[in-house]
């Protein structure tokens, strides 16, 4: 044991590293070691993170046996395996919340079938086609699915591009801590937004509310006007 000064605390946002790391100089370090002028490893910053695997593979080859390379993905392996798998949860709610908006338009646009019955009778009457009455229908349904996509897209880019400031408002807010760094080993939310995915998944959205509009525009151009204004 050796009796150190404390002259400075960092906050690496990340719990595992904040409760085990400490940073002592080199010197220090060997002399407390008893390495003389060894070193145990060699830590290397590289400018693209993503790239750390294949630079740790790459520098094993050239130094060979028995020096080997550690990256970070490695280190914190189960950490990343939690969050892909959140990440494909996450997935699947979104998808099934996607499903029941999908449901509410055919529903909505079934209602507004059997109620605009007589409306589509007067205009087939005057000569509008089958076609044309389909194609309203449908043009009602994407613009309903686009705007509320388009809303949410905003809304939702607004949150996450906010999300660390939000998340500390509603701390102080409730007085709660939202990531306990003990248990989710992150004591902040971080948030980065890919905007590939965002528009897949608008471009997706908006696909499915298109496919969603067929089925009661297909019902309210099959209508017969005879049978609409039979009773009218």
């Amino acid at each position: 044991m050796k009796r150190f000064l404390v002259v400075g605390i960092f906050d690496s946002g990340f719990y595992e590293y904040d409760s085990t790391l400490a940073y002592i100089s080199l010197k220090d370090c060997q002399e407390f070691l008893n390495m003389g002028e060894q070193v145990t490893g060699i830590e290397i910053k590289v400018d693209d993170i993503y790239k750390a695997d294949f630079i740790g593979k790459a520098i094993e080859r050239k130094l060979g046996f028995p020096y080997w390379a550690r990256n970070w993905m490695e280190m914190n392996k189960n950490l990343f395996s939690a969050l892909r798998l959140e990440k494909r949860v996450m997935f699947i709610i979104l998808s099934l919340i996607v499903l029941v908006a999908t449901f509410n338009i055919i529903t909505t646009l079934i209602m507004v079938v059997m109620e605009k019955n007589k409306d589509i009778a007067v205009l087939k009457s005057m000569g509008a086609t089958s076609r044309s009455i389909m194609k309203i229908f449908i043009l009602q349904g994407v613009t309903i699915g686009t705007i509320g996509t388009l809303l949410g897209c905003i809304g939702g880019l607004t949150i996450a591009t906010n999300l660390s400031k939000i998340s500390v408002y509603v701390e102080r807010l409730l007085g709660i801590k939202i990531l306990p760094g003990d248990v989710y080993y992150l004591n902040e939310l971080p948030s980065r937004v890919n905007y590939s995915d965002v528009s897949i998944i608008v471009i997706g959205t908006i696909l499915i509310c298109f496919l969603s509009t067929i089925y009661p525009s297909w019902r309210a151009s099959k209508l017969d006007p005879a049978e609409a204004l039979r009773y009218e």
